[in-house]
């Protein structure tokens, strides 16, 4: 990753229903990615720590379970690392998520300049399963607001 740059990671497992909306958002909005903004499908947080390392911003996009409905989209999320932003927020079933992530970047002295998470709310965890509809619409829709906001916030872009 080259200093400065925007990363939008993907995190998630494809093998477990709805925990793989982070993933799915990072294949829809890198084919092909807006301009200047590197997009990576993480699986685990050593692979979250090096995509962001050296970033600029870095948004977050996964999937997790705070109790609302399935394929609410969280996106006023404080940015990280705040203290306690977690509390009551749980990623999906991937065995280390974001909450590691973090804690390995500061160890490595490898968090990007400013941090911010999606969450796409699951519903089902299922080991096989498909991803849910709600689930589905909420990454497509994740995927198209992202584009815009980033193409439209970039350096140099035309203001609409």
């Amino acid at each position: 990753m080259t200093t400065g740059e925007t990363v939008v990671a993907g995190l998630g497992g494809d093998l477990r229903g709805d925990d793989a909306a982070g993933l799915a958002v990072a294949r829809l909005l890198g084919d092909p990615p807006p301009p200047g903004v590197a997009v990576e499908a993480c699986g685990d947080a050593a692979a979250l720590v090096e995509a962001w390392s050296g970033a600029a911003l870095a948004i977050v996009v996964d999937a997790v379970r705070t109790g609302a409905p399935p394929g609410t989209v969280h996106d006023r999320l404080p940015s990280l690392p705040e203290a306690g932003w977690h509390a009551g927020w749980h990623g999906g079933t991937h065995s280390l998520g974001l909450v590691d992530a973090v804690g390995l970047g500061r160890a490595l002295g490898r968090l990007p300049g400013e941090l911010v998470v999606v969450g796409i709310e699951g519903g089902d965890f299922t080991p096989g399963a498909p991803m849910t509809p709600p689930v589905l619409a909420a990454v497509h829709r994740t995927a198209r607001e992202l584009r815009e906001r980033l193409t439209r916030e970039r350096p140099g872009a035309r203001r609409r």
